[in-house]
This record gives structure tokens, C-alpha cells and sequence, in this order.
């Protein structure tokens, strides 16, 4: 297998590396792309020789027997090196938004829909929005219960979902305050240590920010559910690493919450955590780090007699972005003819 990575640098980039090593992922030949700025910069991997980052380039020849091409550098760089990158037969999983909502682009989420990958005339396939990941893989195994009717929710955005950049600033105004100082804000809409900032990427006509529609739309396409109905508010809080999320759901008939404990613990990719005990709750300080979608506060909703609430936690760079596109290849690697 010849594997690419292009945006090799950046966070996602990083947890790529880490994953295609931890899961013993195929991999014979190893291409690292990148910008201008991290060319020559050097990775190893799998404890063995290291690669170097060459710069991603308009010459078809460099992506010349690539099986999979794995990209998280940003939509515009997406669109411009899409053909460059497919045009040898690579098919390329993508982590911007630049083609999720494309009629002839799959977007996947293997637990979901992985059947999908296999439709994906121009090579391309698309991995979700990092919040849509994560409440998808646990919408799901109650969809399958009693189709869901309608979404609500709210999502607790950790620093990591605006990349290393983002990181260091919550480290930088954290030492900051400490210090007595004021914060730097430059990544971020305003301070976010110490505070919570209903603001990811920009507003639109309808006074939703981009973020939020993207769970909207998203999740219609990846559930094959154009009637589902989905309304998030997105928030941005002072957490390093794992965004967490409160969901409300009604569904066409009643679900127990004896039902839904089971199709959480029996489902692909969901860790229950559940126990009306000190802790026995799913937290970002425990996901950082770790594959799964936990959920747990599995409740009847006491404002709809068909409704469930719960909560979820996971990691943004692993499930919410690199882990969910290797498992896309891994998918198509077990299950194609």
C-alpha cells in the first residue's frame, strides 16, 4: 500500500501518523505533504526511518500509485489538488468541508454508512464535521431502534477543534491570567480561558453559525434521513482536547431507557458510560486521547413523551477527524470485492 498524507504538519496531520502506526494500517511506501513552511520537516514512523515533507505541488506524477490519500489541510488546498491527487487512481478522504455536501462526494462515518465509500465516482470521499461524527455514531443505534424524528443539541467545542494554533492560545491567555496579564486573543472570537463563546465560524442569513448548519445538513446525508430535523447551538469552551455534547432526540415511537442502554453498549464505536454514581458519566479529561464515542446521562426527556437526552464525549483530532478516515480506508480495504 502507498499511503499519502497531505497537511502532514498540522494536528490532524500528526494523528494520522500516530494512527496509521497504533493499527498496524498497511503501509509500504509513506508520502508526507505540506506547505511552503513545513517542507523538510521530518517525521518518523512506526519507530523506524523517518520522511520528509515535500511541498504539495500541481504534478500528477507525485501522487503516481497512491492507494489512499488521507488531506486535512484546509478546504481551499482540497479543492485546488483535488484532480492532482485522484488523478492517478488515489482515492482521496478529505477532512475539509469543501465537498461534504456534494451530490457525487460520499461522506462516511463507517459505523453509519460505510457502504457509502464504495459510490464515490471522482475518487473523492468526504469525512464529516467532527461534532456530526460524533453524534451520528450514537444517533444511530437508536435510529435503527425507532427512526428519530428530531435533533436538538448542544455541543462543548474543545480548543482543539481550531487546530495546534488553537491549543497554544488556550495555554498562552491560561499562563496569561495567571500571570495577571491580558489575555491574547488572536485564534478564537474572544478570551476563552475562564469563559464559554457561543461563536464557531461564521453566522449565516438565518442567525446560525456555520458550524451549527453543518450538523443540520450533515446529518441528513449521512443517515439517508432527509426529514430528520436537526438544530445545534455550538459553543466553543476552555477544554484542551475532546469535544462533549448534549442531545435530545424524539423519536417515532417511545424508547426505553433500558433499550437505549443496550443499543448504546451493543453499538460499534460506543463506550457506555452510565452509572447514577459519582463519575459514572463520560468527561473530555478521560476521552482525550481514546477512540471511542462515550455516552452516558441516559435520561427520558420530561418535556417529550418520545424523547431521550444523553450526553457524549470524544476526541476531535482522533474519532472527530484522522481515526474516522483511516477507519473509512479500513472499511473499503475489509469489504471490497
Amino acid at each position: 500500500m502507498k499511503i499519502a498524507i497531505v497537511g502532514a504538519s498540522g494536528a490532524v496531520g500528526q494523528e494520522f501518523l500516530r494512527i496509521l502506526s497504533e493499527n498496524d494500517f498497511p503501509v509500504d511506501e509513506l508520502l508526507l505533504f505540506g506547505s511552503e513552511r513545513s517542507a523538510g520537516r521530518t517525521y518518523p514512523f512506526r519507530g523506524g526511518l523517518t520522511f520528509p515533507v515535500r511541498v504539495l505541488t500541481e504534478e500528477a506524477r507525485d501522487f503516481e500509485g497512491v492507494d489512499f490519500a488521507f488531506v486535512s489541510a484546509g478546504a481551499s488546498v482540497s479543492k485546488q489538488y483535488a484532480d492532482v491527487i485522484t488523478s492517478g487512481g488515489a482515492i482521496m478522504i478529505d477532512n475539509s468541508s469543501a465537498f461534504r455536501m456534494d451530490s457525487d462526494v460520499p461522506l462516511v462515518v463507517p459505523e453509519v454508512n460505510g457502504a457509502d465509500a464504495f459510490d464515490a465516482p471522482r475518487g473523492i470521499i468526504a469525512n464529516p464535521n467532527c461534532t456530526t461524527i460524533q453524534m451520528v455514531v450514537a444517533l444511530d443505534p437508536i435510529h435503527r431502534i425507532s427512526p428519530i424524528r428530531r435533533v436538538h443539541v448542544a455541543t462543548y467545542q474543545a480548543a482543539s477543534g481550531a487546530g495546534a494554533t488553537g491549543m497554544q492560545e488556550l495555554e498562552q491567555q491560561s499562563r496569561e491570567l495567571a500571570a495577571g496579564q491580558a489575555p491574547t486573543v488572536a485564534k478564537f472570537a474572544d478570551q476563552l480561558a475562564f469563559n464559554l463563546i457561543p461563536h464557531i465560524d461564521v453566522f449565516t442569513d438565518n442567525g446560525y453559525t456555520r458550524e451549527e448548519m453543518k450538523m443540520h445538513f450533515e446529518t441528513k446525508k449521512i443517515m439517508h434521513a432527509p426529514k430528520l430535523e436537526v438544530s445545534a447551538t455550538c459553543v466553543r469552551v476552555p477544554v484542551m482536547r475532546a469535544h462533549s455534547e448534549a442531545i435530545w432526540v424524539e423519536t417515532e415511537e417511545p424508547v426505553s431507557i433500558e433499550t437505549a442502554r443496550y443499543a448504546f453498549a451493543s453499538a460499534p464505536g460506543v463506550v457506555l458510560v452510565d452509572k447514577a454514581e459519582a463519575l459514572g458519566y463520560p468527561m473530555p479529561l478521560h476521552a482525550a486521547g481514546t477512540d471511542p464515542v462515550y455516552v452516558g446521562r441516559i435520561r427520558a426527556d420530561l418535556a417529550n413523551p418520545r424523547g431521550l437526552s444523553f450526553w457524549t464525549v470524544a476526541d476531535q483530532i482522533r474519532k472527530g477527524a484522522a481515526l474516522n478516515a483511516v477507519q473509512i480506508a479500513q472499511y473499503i480495504l475489509k469489504h471490497r470485492q
